[in-house]
């Protein structure tokens, strides 16, 4: 840009159009050279037809803009726009070259500029490429087409729009700052009131503001990932990469393959990431930033703690209270907290630790990459202005730490993907915590009393039970403040005990998805051990799905969300979480859903941690239900993330069907649902095995998409089976091709009592027959 009406010489615009008239409709290479130009009625196309470059109009406006979008994908989605400040009003526009090899939009009508690339770099021989990445690069055609010698290109000019392989952040060398601008509006490109961008002061961070204030941060890039962001990291569809060295310090991701995905800052001030669906033909939303109140910036203000699963949200920090009482009794909390007692210097004064949060924003700070975090607290302690520490691993090293001076602005509770951090506090503030950490350190977990418990369920009247499994009775509850509860009960009878009991509050209360039941406290009183859940109005899948009254709510869209709801969480489980956790005891009834139907997967009194690499292990204790266990597991103990896979396949199965896995009949033959379901694939009439409640109301495609992933994951061998990754991309994207399954394990069995004990959990290997036989 720079060229008003009338600068530019007649004689060239003439010569613009006279090229414009003999150029072809669209460059079918992407690629447009010297003595080329492209109107407003032409495009350039990628080469292999993932883009599209030309002029268009948004929504219900009457100006135009040169863009890009992608080409095959029905609603038109533009992804970046050169001219967005300065639009044409009529259909003049001319895409070409300028005199020092620039490429330029020119405004035939008038003979203005309205755009350049104004490239410090001139060409002999200039050559404009649309990539199928995406980007629009200006190059000198004498030369090869690196990356490093692009003379521009338009992923250094990002607007709304972040696409794979673009760069958010700073190139310390050329003093480029690409960060995102948002639209004005959805019919206006022009640049509007959002920023995104990495933060160039403080810790590598991605920070929303409007204006030059702060609506939302990242949290530091910590070595795995953001601080306080699950959503970067607990998805299928893209990997986050934070690259910080002398020359750079940026952001950017790469997609899973065959996914399409873009990062979008909204009009209205929202960091979106959306994905194609090529099954639905539409966009997906992965996560929103902002995603609740917590991710206000600084809501809680200075050494406030926000904790969205809170009733009221914001706390003070141990050591803390608030600035304004009065102001917090109305729910108020900007002004933040201050030290209950000043006296922490010197003085016996130590640091509490918080579990779990977004590490806090701070005006003042020191990082040290080689210092140890034992090191870090000890040099914090020596320095009276020191207010806190954490570990920081910048650059996926293992040490190093962080040191606040400040007040802590912007602290949230965010469980898994959070950090600890270490709070100085005064002597007397120190030796409360001590007191009230002596409880077992596992229990993770507000306790509830026997008493708050007994009264909730009306002394656990049989007119409150819900139900009963292997650890025991289960009721519906009713707190003091009206919060409805599910308390699961440890029977007098159980098979289980201590030990089911720890590892479901251990593994629970350390992991945090939409698709797993939320624990919400617990109860321990001499011989009581009690759960305490949130409630799920629609109880477990099994009552709903297997039930003849009932199933019928259930039309396609309901179950294939349940399917993939399902998926998610076991994702979530094997690969996503801090802990790697296999479920060992997925089925049917341990599949709860909410008022919506969206699918929690529950009970974790059998789960198994991973560490590291560990994949598989062994053991003599079978645990497990009939039906639902895998060959490997239920014969020589041996279990894996692929006996999940096997478990999930069975009830992806029994959805479809609606018939339960054991105890299947069929009058012509002595095969189980998988038996079934695989001799119907092979004879090409899978669509017999859905359930008629669904009155062939259903895409078949869908159906027969769903039947496939579901005998591939219950094939005999381990190996064969896909992982749970693949599996929600295989459910996700009609695209991706899929092999053809093998014979399922355990796909016929002999009758069994019924006395036998649906549960495995409560015998031990020496004490248990399973007879369970392979087809002829």
């Amino acid at each position: 840009m720079g060229k008003q009406e009338g600068e530019y010489p007649l004689c060239r615009v003439v010569c613009f159009i006279l090229i414009s008239l003999f150029s072809p409709n669209s460059a079918a290479d992407g690629r447009i050279s010297l003595g080329m130009s492209i109107n407003d009625s032409q495009t350039i196309v990628s080469p292999n037809q993932r883009f599209e470059l030309g002029f268009f109009t948004p929504g219900n406006s009457s100006l135009r803009y040169l863009g890009i979008w992608y080409k095959n994908i029905p609603a038109h989605t533009v992804v970046w726009v050169a001219n967005r400040d300065n639009p044409l009003t009529n259909s003049s526009g001319l895409l070409t070259f300028g005199d020092k090899g620039n490429i330029v939009i020119l405004n035939q009508a008038g003979g203005s500029i309205l755009w350049s690339t104004n490239s410090s770099g001139a060409a002999t021989s200039p050559v404009a490429e649309l990539l199928d990445t995406g980007n629009f690069v200006l190059r000198d055609g004498d030369q090869d087409g690196s990356t490093e010698k692009y003379l521009w290109q338009s992923f250094d000019n990002i607007f709304d729009t972040l696409l794979p392989g673009m760069k958010l952040g700073w190139n310390k060398r050329t003093g480029l700052n690409q960060h995102m601008t948002s639209w004005k509006s959805i019919n206006d490109p022009s640049s509007g009131d959002y920023t995104y961008t990495v933060d160039p002061l403080g810790l590598p961070q991605l920070v929303l503001r409007r204006g030059s204030t702060k609506l939302f941060r990242s949290g530091p890039w910590y070595g795995p990932g953001f601080s306080g962001v699950p959503a970067v990291m607990t998805n299928p569809v893209f990997e986050p990469k934070f690259v910080i060295n002398s020359d750079e310090v940026y952001y950017s991701y790469d997609t899973m393959d065959g996914i399409t995905s873009r990062f979008v800052l909204s009009p209205s001030g929202f960091v979106q990431h959306w994905s194609w669906n090529d099954r639905r033909s539409s966009w997906n939303l992965v996560f929103t930033d902002p995603g609740d109140r917590c991710d206000n910036y600084g809501l809680c203000g200075s050494f406030g703690l926000c904790d969205n699963n809170n009733s009221t949200i914001c706390s003070c920090m141990r050591g803390f209270e608030p600035r304004s009482p009065q102001d917090w009794g109305v729910l108020d909390w900007w002004g933040g907290c201050v030290r209950k007692n000043k006296d922490v210097c010197g003085n016996g004064e130590g640091f509490i630790k918080l579990r779990g949060v977004k590490l806090p924003d701070a005006s003042e700070f020191l990082v040290n990459v080689s210092m140890t975090i034992d090191d870090c607290k000890a040099e914090c302690l020596r320095n009276c202005s020191c207010v806190a520490y954490a570990k920081l691993e910048v650059g996926g090293k293992g040490n190093g730490c962080v040191t606040w001076s400040r007040e802590l602005i912007d602290t949230r509770a965010v469980a898994d993907f959070g950090q600890d951090i270490y709070v100085r506090v005064a002597a007397s503030d120190l030796a409360i915590s001590r007191a009230e950490s002596r409880r077992d350190d596992d229990l993770e977990l507000p306790l509830y009393d026997f008493a708050t418990i007994r009264t909730a369920t009306n002394n656990f009247s049989t007119a409150n039970k819900l139900g009963e499994g292997g650890f025991g009775p289960v009721y519906k509850g009713e707190l003091q403040s009206g919060q409805e509860v599910a308390v699961k009960r440890l029977g007098e009878n159980s098979g289980q005990g201590l030990r089911e009991f720890k590892n479901e509050v251990i593994f629970i209360s350390r992991l945090q998805h939409r698709n797993l039941v939320k624990l919400l406290g617990c109860c321990i009183q001499g011989d009581e051990r009690m759960l305490i859940y949130e409630y799920m109005p629609n109880r477990s899948l099994d009552a709903l799905i297997f039930d003849e009254e009932s199933r019928h709510l259930l039309n396609w869209q309901k179950r294939l969300d349940i399917i993939i709801g399902i998926a998610r969480g076991l994702l979530y489980l094997h690969r996503d979480s801090r802990l790697r956790i296999i479920h060992r005891d997925l089925k049917a009834s341990n599949v709860l859903l909410d008022s919506d139907l969206n699918p929690k997967i529950s009970d974790f009194g059998m789960a198994r941690m991973f560490g590291g690499d560990q994949t598989e292990g062994n053991t003599k204790r079978i645990v497990g239900t009939y039906g639902y266990m895998p060959p490997e597991y239920a014969i020589d103990g041996n279990f894996s993330l692929k006996s999940d896979v096997f478990s999930f396949g069975v009830i992806l199965l029994e959805i479809v069907s609606g018939k339960k896995n054991r105890g299947f009949f069929h009058a012509e033959h002595n095969l189980n649902l998988l038996g079934h379901a695989w001799k119907l694939w092979n004879e090409e009439r899978s669509l017999e095995l859905v359930d008629p409640s669904l009155e062939n109301q259903f895409p078949e495609s869908e159906v027969l998409r769903c039947i496939h992933v579901g005998l591939l994951c219950v094939q005999q061998k381990p190996e064969e089976r896909p992982t749970m990754p693949t599996v929600v991309l295989m459910l996700d994207s009609e695209s991706t091709m899929l092999p053809e399954p093998g014979r399922p394990g355990f796909y016929a069995e002999r009758c069994l009592s019924e006395t036998e004990s649906s549960s495995l959990g409560k015998l031990m290997s020496n004490e248990m027959t399973v007879t369970l036989l392979e087809g002829r």
